[in-house]
């Protein structure tokens, strides 16, 4: 991936980028998030990883503003964003991409139309013409390994690969300086698996960008993850160098990845709940 300037704003010295403490929400008699305290730093990589239905994703999106909270705080350089104002917030949100599990493409439109869309969202009141971008939208695409042959099709012709490459395209457009992937190589070829490995890399490395990542695949936490963290029991019980994630020391933590059935970690506590995909 080709590096590009980009509205990236800098972190002031030693401040997390984004810095979140007492998130917790519950549905019904159901806590998910139960005191998530976790600081992100700026221009690194940090993966999250943890069983289904302990609140991945559900963290992803009430930093995203699409479920609210119950309570705590999500700082963005410092500022909370939930005691923002709607303008200010929507305006502290348009920092961040984001690459949806299995891309969340828009079945209905071309690729050239998805990642237009992203480029729409993010456009930040600037209004150009549709040549403009039109080639912008190419060069996104060629940044990810796509040629314009591509542009024209619908993302049913695509293979998951291409479509998880369509993805991250638009989730760059507006040059976003924080980017979430939600699974991103989940369904995907050991291979293909590599080249998106490769790809949210570059973002940091190349572009600058801050990446927090959800997966339960292992081989990327070393790949991608500056910094690791698990998620269990509705908090975060562990995170440090991701180098030092296969041999934590920590009980839950070796048992979820070596994959082994005995441990502190019960069978039950594995199965999924609807409640993290809301």
């Amino acid at each position: 991936m080709t590096s590009s300037s980009s509205s990236q704003t800098a972190a002031p010295s030693g401040q997390p980028r984004l810095r979140i403490r007492g998130l917790r929400k519950s549905f019904g008699d159901r806590t998910i998030l139960n005191g998530i305290d976790l600081d992100v730093p700026a221009g690194k990589s940090t993966v999250i990883i943890g069983g289904s239905g302990n609140g991945k994703s559900l963290l992803l999106r009430c930093i995203l503003g699409l479920i609210e909270p119950d309570e705590g705080t999500i700082e963005i350089d410092g500022e909370n964003i939930i005691g923002a104002s709607r303008s200010r917030r929507g305006t502290l949100l348009k920092r961040i991409g984001m690459l949806f599990q299995n891309a969340a493409l828009f079945d209905s439109m071309s690729v050239m139309d998805n990642v237009l869309f992203g480029l729409t969202a993010k456009s930040h009141g600037r209004r150009r013409d549709r040549a403009t971008q039109e080639k912008e939208a190419l060069r996104l695409l060629e940044q990810v390994g796509l040629g314009p042959h591509v542009a024209p099709l619908n993302p049913a012709e695509l293979s998951g690969g291409m479509q998880k490459r369509v993805g991250l395209a638009r989730a760059l457009a507006g040059q976003p300086d924080i980017l979430f992937f939600d699974e991103p190589t989940t369904g995907l070829d050991p291979i293909m698996s590599a080249v998106i490995d490769g790809l949210i890399s570059s973002c940091v490395t190349q572009r600058g960008a801050t990446a927090l990542t959800i997966t339960h695949d292992m081989t990327s936490v070393t790949r991608i993850g500056d910094h690791a963290a698990m998620l269990y029991g509705g908090k975060i019980i562990w995170q440090g160098p991701a180098n030092t994630l296969m041999h934590s020391g920590n009980p839950i933590v070796d048992q979820f990845t070596h994959g082994r059935l005995d441990g502190p970690i019960p069978t039950s506590g594995m199965t999924a709940n609807p409640a993290e995909k809301r």
